[in-house]
């Protein structure tokens, strides 16, 4: 990954929160919780106007990682961005939530599905407790060449190996391993990414398309990185 912020100094309730340790949001919390949601209005004001670089480049001051030639559409929803790392040449469809109470890894070349949720946040079972207004949080991990379908569910706590395949509308409660293809709620692994798997029909994608569609993405790409 590429393009780390350099870490801030926080405060002992975000180290708590951060470390998956019971917390009660404070000051601190609150206020990066308002950055980021005012950078992300922003990101999508920019995106609005077709102004795609600059929209990358508020997410790339504002997450913990954004790498070159990651792209995001709108919506995105974050808890706090910080704890969000975004390896390079990852691309996130139309409506992505990442509750980052707890660190959430991408690796490079990761494709997600719109509607897809990365949810680390957990509460106590134990209602007096849930009253008090604990809260805890688990990570997640999203290794390389990963491809999410769209309005899949990943709570906290998991990891997904690279290559894997996670089915649209999937909801992933444990770790997938690598090269793995899950589908259903909860998601169950249904077979094994070859070798030697090659695109559905290839045939329907003459030369001159798929050269087309790259000289798009790379137009959108290239003056963000």
């Amino acid at each position: 990954m590429s393009h780390h912020q350099q870490p801030a100094e926080h405060g002992p309730v975000f180290k708590r929160m951060v470390a998956g340790a019971p917390y009660k949001p404070d000051a601190e919390c609150h206020a990066l919780s308002d950055t980021i949601y005012e950078a992300t209005k922003l990101f999508e004001q920019y995106y609005a106007r077709s102004e795609h670089a600059q929209a990358m480049h508020v997410l790339r001051e504002h997450l913990g990682a954004f790498g070159t030639g990651s792209f995001m559409r709108p919506s995105v929803a974050f808890d706090y961005g910080v704890n969000t790392f975004i390896g390079e040449g990852c691309f996130f469809n139309f409506n992505t939530v990442i509750l980052d109470v707890a660190p959430v890894r991408f690796g490079d070349g990761v494709l997600v599905g719109s509607n897809t949720q990365f949810l680390t946040p957990t509460h106590p079972v134990n209602p007096q407790d849930r009253k008090n207004l604990w809260e805890g949080g688990l990570p997640i991990t999203v290794d390389d060449n990963v491809w999410i379908g769209g309005g899949a569910i990943i709570l906290g706590g998991v990891s997904i190996g690279e290559n894997a395949v996670i089915g649209a509308g999937s909801v992933v409660t444990k770790d997938v391993l690598a090269n793995a293809v899950v589908v259903g709620n909860p998601a169950r692994v249904v077979r094994t990414v070859g070798p030697d798997e090659h695109p559905a029909h290839p045939h329907q994608y003459s030369a001159q398309s798929i050269a087309e569609a790259q000289a798009f993405y790379d137009s959108l790409t290239a003056s963000s990185d």
